[in-house]
């Protein structure tokens, strides 16, 4: 990969991070205005069952099936616009194996739900619903990937947005509409829409072009003339981080997994309302930014050999891009762990319906002050791994996800039941994990940019010292903690923060300005 390939991956890929997250924003701030119209329709047991139970179930079907396919195949085409047919085989496999997969977790589910879940109105016909909906989107996964290594962000952004639009906008109309016992069968159609949206849209995309049944691709290897339906690097690839994906999910949904099987339904509802809003940042910029991460990363660390001047600045770049996101994200962390506290209390009272302020949704967004941050390390180190990690690296890991998985169950259970925490331990727990994850991921990054002769792409990041700004808004949580949780009321509270923030917003982009001079640069290239 040339230099000047490596400088417009890089722009097409911010370029892209900022179209995914405009997406995000857009789609996600009116699925915010119409979850605050949702939660006021449907009672937190239902909405624990659709939030929690049910989209643990999609996420189950989805991951498995697809997430090391999906991850393996960005390691492919690298100078090429597209997968080559053995390559594009390996697209199928998500199909072919998410059908079973499918089936399975759906049986499981249902033969595993407790009484007072199975007994909800339309509980059996919903959850199918939510199966067909995942292998819809199973079906939309062979041209997602041939997208994504076309780099043509532009159709994943319109395709994805109306299909959030769908889903939104089915699952709103069916409650308004309808009587309260079709509130699961609601958010099931609204699913459905999703899944629907996304496999159409895909499929008007590549209009003629799209095959569901691997071709045969005869081969000659040193004069022998053979034939072959995958690739074998990427195919061992593929299994090894299919392998892979088993822990990681666990560990991913491993909060859910447990509130699902330890919680009653009321607090299910509320662990879901706290999610939603404790992860909107999170799906708004840090999602689009990982994926984004992901794609850059395993497009310009090839694993082929190249020039050595060439590969040396595509190293380099790659640390640049790595070293200024954990750079921003240390600043990310200070701001949280400074400003939420002092200004959570009022912001609950305002954003959560009165009977979800007496579930667990409180203490749990609590925790989320500390989650973002960490989620946020965790999903770029993690993006850097998948993407420049060998197969035995991949498997050295998957030992490690496996203790992980041990340390996470016995970190959950000591927190939410020995230590009384509840289902904010159970976030904690989670907290552990991503840290641990992210650790590994940090090791990993440090020793290959060193083994790369590049010892000085990964040097410590500085943070913007914020111990004023969090003296002085506690102090002002004191002095207004009498006062009524309304803006009028704690208006010079309000005052106050909004001043500390800007100062530290103005002092990061003072002492970090040759960095984001660099992304700037980089973007404007394009």
């Amino acid at each position: 990969m040339s230099i000047g390939t490596s400088t417009s991956l890089a722009s097409a890929s911010l370029a892209s991070a900022s179209s995914l997250v405009l997406l995000q924003l857009v789609s996600r701030v009116f699925t915010f205005v119409l979850n605050q119209l949702l939660v006021r329709l449907v009672s937190p047991q239902v909405f624990g069952t659709a939030a929690i139970q049910f989209e643990l179930l999609l996420s189950t079907i989805l991951f498995l099936s697809r997430e090391g396919t999906r991850n393996a195949l960005l390691r492919a085409g690298k100078g090429a616009p597209t997968l080559t047919t053995t390559q594009a085989n390996i697209a199928l496999l998500p199909v072919l194996f998410g059908a079973p997969i499918t089936v399975l977790s759906t049986l499981t589910y249902l033969y595993a739900s407790s009484d007072s879940t199975t007994s909800q109105p339309y509980f059996t016909l919903s959850v199918l619903i939510y199966a067909l909906a995942a292998f819809c989107e199973l079906l939309a996964e062979p041209l997602y990937i041939r997208a994504q290594n076309e780099l043509r962000f532009d159709l994943r952004v319109r395709i994805e947005g109306s299909a959030v639009f769908a889903k939104t906008v089915v699952a709103f109309v069916i409650l308004v509409g309808t009587s309260s016992e079709w509130a699961l069968a609601a958010f099931a159609a609204g699913q459905a829409a999703y899944g629907l949206s996304m496999l159409v849209g895909f499929l008007y995309a590549y209009a003629g072009t799209a095959q569901y049944w691997p071709m045969k691709v005869p081969m000659n290897n040193h004069g022998n003339i053979s034939s072959a339906y995958f690739d074998p690097q990427f195919l061992a690839l593929a299994g090894t981080m299919t392998m892979q994906s088993v822990f990681k999910h666990f560990l991913t949904e491993g909060d859910k997994f447990l509130v699902s099987r330890l919680s009653p339904l009321a607090d299910q509802g509320g662990y879901a309302v706290a999610s939603n809003y404790g992860s909107l940042v999170a799906r708004i910029v840090l999602q689009p930014i990982e994926e984004t991460a992901r794609v850059f990363f395993s497009k310009t660390l090839s694993s082929e050999s190249s020039a050595k001047k060439e590969s040396a600045d595509n190293v380099k770049t790659a640390g640049n891009v790595l070293a200024s996101l954990l750079l921003v994200f240390s600043h990310l962390l200070c701001l949280l762990v400074t400003f939420a506290p002092p200004y959570l209390p009022l912001a609950l009272t305002l954003a959560l319906p009165s009977r979800y302020l007496k579930t667990s949704a409180p203490s749990i967004l609590h925790t989320y002050i500390y989650y973002i941050p960490t989620m946020a390390f965790n999903g770029v180190l993690e993006a850097f791994f998948a993407s420049a990690a060998t197969a035995s690296h991949l498997r050295t890991q998957a030992w490690w996800m496996l203790m992980y998985s041990f340390l996470f169950v016995i970190a959950a259970v000591m927190l939410s039941q020995g230590l009384g925490l509840g289902d904010s331990g159970l976030v904690w727990a989670n907290v552990l994990n991503l840290w641990l994850r992210a650790i590994y991921a940090w090791t990993f990054a440090r020793s290959y940019f060193i083994s790369k002769g590049a010892k000085d792409v990964m040097t410590a990041w500085r943070c913007v010292p914020p111990v004023v700004s969090a003296v002085v808004t506690r102090t002002t949580r004191g002095v207004y903690e009498n006062a009524p949780l309304t803006i009028p009321g704690q208006f010079g509270h309000i005052l106050v923060g909004v001043g500390c923030v800007c100062g530290c917003i103005g002092t990061c982009f003072l002492l970090e300005r040759n960095t984001f001079r660099q992304l700037l640069s980089l973007l404007k290239r394009q």
